[in-house]
């Protein structure tokens, strides 16, 4: 395989209008393995107990905490199931076209077969005129084929978004996908606390989005789509935005601030049409953080380090 095709098979196309369809249901679905995390997880600063994980399968809570017992849940887009395991067993059911109210009765038993104890909040989050997960009847399309794409750029951004959070040694997050917006995400911390955010983001109690944000942020991540963005997006933002931010560059021809959203925004088809995707994507991150972190003032000598590299360890003095 030549080398533009084994860059076109790490960030294939990805139009959300192919497979909108498909990925509001997936949205919907992951929502359900997140809130099971959720539910039995001790709150993390910044509701990181909650996030799912990229991995070369697919997606998964990792291990979540059940009684006596410890459950993974785990979507596999390559053999298209929802698999839950245990120390002492394992058991699946196939991804495939089926509502809502099935998918969360399916995963319940599956929970339970193992014996654990599904119980988690009835609504979905962070999505417009939500709809009870027990009542939404309404049968949803899987298109595997496009899911596989969605999980191939997946790795390929958790993989930039890794390489980009080496480079620094104050408090980052983990990269993680955030269920309720449905983004991958990896924030940077300048380590002081942010005035109190002032909540109303639909679907989210204004306490947990407060508790997100206790802390001055630069945060970028990656969203597949929806209806007001018809497309796969890249964005950073800071909070609080310092005066100015809007007006830097973006690092790359493509982004653009977005004053409605009050983001950066890159498009997904932009990035992975470049001659260098990750090194497009990594200028994106980098510009952004280097807007939020001059305009604030961050202590940038005391946070920041050289990218990190296979064996080497950080200096120290």
């Amino acid at each position: 395989m030549d080398e533009s095709a084994v860059r076109a098979a790490a960030w294939p196309e990805l139009p959300y209008g192919a497979w909108s369809d498909t990925c509001a249901a997936l949205h919907l679905w992951v929502q359900i393995a997140g809130k099971y995390r959720l539910s039995h997880t001790p709150w993390l600063n910044h509701s990181w107990h909650a996030t799912l994980y990229v991995t070369p399968r697919g997606l998964t809570t990792g291990p979540v905490p059940d009684g006596e017992r410890t459950v993974t849940l785990t979507f596999d887009f390559r053999d298209h199931v929802l698999e839950a395991e245990t120390a002492e067993r394992r058991d699946s059911f196939a991804l495939e076209p089926m509502s809502v109210r099935d998918f969360l009765a399916r995963t319940t038993a599956l929970v339970e077969g193992l014996g654990g104890r599904m119980a988690i909040g009835a609504f979905p989050s962070e999505v417009p005129n939500p709809v009870r997960f027990a009542d939404d009847a309404a049968l949803r399309p899987y298109d595997p084929a496009a899911v596989s794409r969605y999980h191939r750029a997946l790795q390929s951004v958790s993989g930039v978004f890794q390489a980009f959070r080496t480079g620094f040694i104050g408090k980052v997050s983990p990269v993680h996908l955030f269920w309720g917006s449905f983004d991958l995400a990896v924030t940077r911390f300048s380590g002081r606390r942010a005035p109190v955010h002032p909540g109303g983001v639909p679907g989210l109690p204004d306490t947990v989005t407060r508790e997100a944000y206790s802390h001055e942020v630069s945060s970028a991540g990656f969203w597949p789509g929806d209806a007001s963005v018809g497309e796969a997006m890249f964005y950073s933002y800071a909070y609080p935005a310092p005066p100015g931010f809007a007006q830097r560059p973006g690092g790359v021809a493509a982004a653009r601030f977005d004053s409605g959203l009050g983001e950066f925004l890159l498009p997904y088809e932009a990035v992975r049409t470049a001659a260098d995707p990750a090194g497009e994507l990594l200028r994106f991150l980098q510009a952004t953080y280097d807007a939020a972190a001059d305009l604030a003032a961050w202590d940038r000598a005391a946070l920041e380090c050289a990218p990190g590299v296979p064996m080497v360890p950080r200096p120290v003095g």
